[in-house]
């Protein structure tokens, strides 16, 4: 429930405290004092889109804080947890700004927050009934929930699994199509990468293949040359046939020097040097050799076939590559998908059979949320046409009709249709066609009513429940707004002293013109206070004697009715 509200700079109202707590709530005042203000600041918290011009004048903003006390988290749990707000014990602080300039913030448990998250709070903990609540009853969709909550569990249940198995049906449904317009498309794509991987494996490149080929056709081009300039490079370094090559000519200068290295230190540095120049050279000649023995047996590789081999794999790069690694990775990519579209076939079949099933678990399970919900409309058309004649309503019979939808929707297989007749004979019309608005505040009031015993919000919100009735229907108006609020908190905004007799708590929205600028607070009434305030809602005159005497009969009617309700 609403703990109380705070509002700052809104309409004309510069700054007040709602102090709601539970039962009922009545909000009175004169006409322009802004009362409607305080709808307005619920609507902020309910996430209702800001207006700038509810800005008071020469205000940079307007703020409404709003402190709920949540008994049961769990219906609103997961939005806490989206936007990582958090309780503080049991009391949840919701906040609105709305700056003069139009733009809005919003914050839930302390984090800023989009006005979408106060949206699915506020419909998860309140529920406003208004002008806007009117046409929305004129929708079939509003009808329908209507009848759905008054279904209780039950028909919730079996509302779950219908959309449950709803939504399997029209996925398998969406993919089996898709599958089948796509076919001739995918078996083009398949046929296209047989072809490719076949080609590729025909050839069966391998890692680094055409760089180790480039690097042989270069040498096998050039093999004579290398050759030679390699012959000739060990012959100079050492030779057989030769005493003046390198190796031989170090050697011998070594060997001279040795002979005197023991009496002159700088000709033993230098035979030093020498060996380890002599040990290089042999290291080299060696190195020259072995790759001469490599350039000879090239001769067994034959360069024509090497480059017809390097133009296969060239081709292979044009078409899959640019690079051979790109090559390699296109079979392994081409087989996974010819694995999944060939298996496209036993994926349809298995679709097929599949969506034919789900099918008729929609079927099934929409025959049996239709019988549910025509039970529950012959019980809730009976319950609201006998609060209807206590509202002033004496002859209107109330009518919900379910029939059969043309198709199937995530809502189920049937339209439903509340429907008015006014008085005997006449046939039943569609609220939406038959009912003025009046009828349509009565008509919410007592759906409400009804339904609270099968699905409670924790806050119900009243504005203009009572126009275009006085009297006793307002008297029996006040009677159920009081037994609603045995089970969930009732704020509603009224004119009728009828009305805010029954409310438990009485709150009147004050206007003072003395300065330049209007301005309205809101002050709590009890005692004699509320007597004057009933007696200016009955005559128009707070001090009234004949007014006050009403005002007192009043609240004592409400008081015996409340306590024989209870």
């Amino acid at each position: 429930m609403i703990d109380e509200i705070r509002i700052r700079n809104l309409g004309v109202i510069s700054e007040a405290v709602l102090p709601l707590g539970p039962g009922f709530t009545a909000i009175t005042g004169e006409t322009g004092a802004g009362k409607t203000m305080v709808v307005t600041a619920l609507g902020l918290l309910r996430g209702e889109r800001a207006d700038a011009s509810t800005v008071r004048t020469g205000a940079e903003s307007a703020d409404v804080e709003g402190r709920w006390r949540v008994g049961d988290a769990s219906r609103i749990q997961a939005v806490l947890d989206e936007a990582s707000a958090e309780l503080d014990g049991d009391e949840l602080l919701v906040v609105r700004s709305v700056s003069s300039e139009g733009r809005s913030r919003a914050s839930v448990g302390g984090r800023s927050t989009p006005a979408g998250t106060l949206a699915e709070l506020g419909d998860a903990l309140v529920a406003v009934h208004g002008q806007s609540e009117q046409v929305r009853l004129r929708s079939a969709s509003a009808q329908r929930e209507a009848l759905d909550r008054f279904g209780g569990s039950t028909l919730a249940d079996a509302l779950s699994r219908f959309q449950h198995a709803f939504r399997k049906w029209r996925s398998d449904a969406a993919e089996l199509a898709d599958l089948i317009t796509q076919r001739d498309a995918r078996t083009r794509e398949a046929e296209d990468l047989r072809v490719g991987v076949s080609e590729i494996e025909a050839v069966a490149p391998q890692p680094g293949e055409d760089a180790s080929l480039a690097a042989l056709a270069e040498r096998l081009t050039h093999t004579e040359d290398l050759r030679l300039a390699t012959a000739a490079a060990r012959e100079a370094l050492s030779s057989e046939t030769d005493n003046t090559d390198a190796i031989t000519m170090i050697e011998s200068a070594k060997r001279a020097l040795d002979k005197v290295s023991s009496v002159d230190p700088v000709l033993a540095a230098s035979a030093t040097e020498l060996a380890e120049l002599s040990a290089r050279l042999v290291d080299a000649g060696h190195a020259l050799s072995s790759h001469l023995a490599s350039l000879e047996g090239d001769g067994d590789h034959d360069l024509d076939t090497i480059q017809d081999r390097r133009a296969e794999l060239a081709t292979l790069m044009r078409r899959y590559g640019p690079t051979l690694d790109d090559v390699l990775a296109y079979v392994e990519t081409a087989s996974k998908r010819l694995l999944e579209l060939d298996s496209d076939g036993t994926r349809i079949d298995e679709l097929t059979a599949q969506v034919a099933q789900n099918e008729e678990a929609v079927r099934s399970i929409g025959a049996e949320l239709s019988s549910l919900r025509s039970s529950a409309a012959g019980r809730l058309a009976s319950a609201v046409t006998e609060e209807l004649h206590a509202l002033a309503m004496p002859d209107a019979q109330l009518v919900v009709s379910v029939s059969v939808a043309p198709e199937f929707s995530i809502h189920g297989g049937d339209v439903v249709e509340i429907l008015l007749a006014p008085h005997p004979g006449a046939s039943p019309r569609p609220v939406a066609k038959g009912a003025s608005g009046g009828e349509l505040s009565r008509i919410m009031l007592a759906l409400e009513v009804v339904i609270a015993g099968a699905d409670t919000v924790p806050t119900y919100v009243f504005d203009e429940v009572d126009a275009g009735v006085g009297g006793a229907a307002a008297i029996e108006i006040g009677r159920r707004l009081a037994r609603l609020a045995q089970t969930s908190q009732v704020i509603v905004v009224t004119h009728l002293a009828q009305v805010a007799a029954f409310a438990t708590n009485h709150l009147r929205v004050v206007k003072d013109t003395s300065g330049e600028v209007t301005h309205s607070s809101v002050t709590r009434l009890e005692g004699s206070a509320r007597q004057s305030e009933m007696a200016r809602l009955l005559s128009g005159l707070a001090d009234s004697e004949s007014g006050l005497a009403h005002a007192r009969e009043l609240l004592d009617l409400a008081a015996i009715s409340k306590s024989f309700s209870s």
